[in-house]
């Protein structure tokens, strides 16, 4: 049976951070692929101000399609509402036998507060990016039984930094795959704060 992992995320923008990281995790897991997920509104960042969710999900787009095991989603852009993965595990259990929820620490430490959690680990398995900087891993916490934690590189390169350096006129060619850049120019994103 085919194992798919589902990396859901705000991609304000998809940076080489998350590439590196699912591209590790894609190995390690051995998946058919991963399901790159732009959210509309994560229900964790509603004060957030996005940017328009057809060019997250143009961005992911392009910065995944060199890579035949990479895809994007547009279901929980397409909603134009809040973005539950619950909801998006459920419908992509339609089609899905074995799903994977790939996350970060930070996300496993509030996953209880998350949108019916228990009902999420009914759907997928939790794998949690681990980076040598997560000491808080020895905290006890209810939901690691439920986890497989994958060792991932610690790659200190941030959106909100990015969406900066661009506002700011400074080289992002390290950061971001050139497609990316490119559309981001082509578009005048960032261009405010």
């Amino acid at each position: 049976m085919a194992k798919v992992g589902i990396f859901g995320g705000t991609f304000d923008p998809i940076h080489f951070g998350h590439l590196i990281t699912a591209q590790t995790i894609l190995e390690k897991r051995e998946y058919e692929k991963i399901i790159f997920v732009p959210s509309y509104i994560s229900p964790h960042k509603i004060q957030y101000r996005y940017t328009d969710p057809n060019h997250r999900f143009k961005m992911t787009e392009l910065a995944i399609k060199s890579n035949s095991k990479f895809e994007v989603s547009d279901f929980e852009i397409s909603n134009d509402d809040i973005s539950f993965t619950y909801n998006t595990l459920l419908e992509f259990s339609k089609s899905y036998d074995e799903m994977e929820l790939i996350i970060g620490f930070d996300n496993l430490v509030t996953f209880d507060i998350w949108h019916k959690p228990y009902k999420i680990l009914e759907l997928a398995k939790l794998v949690v990016m681990k980076r040598t900087y997560d000491k808080e891993i020895k905290k006890v916490h209810k939901y690691f039984g439920e986890a497989e934690f994958v060792d991932t590189p610690t790659i200190e390169i941030s959106s909100t930094e990015i969406r900066k350096k661009i506002y700011n006129k400074m080289n992002v060619d390290y950061y971001l795959p050139a497609p990316v850049i490119d559309y981001i120019n082509e578009h005048r994103l960032y261009t405010t704060l």
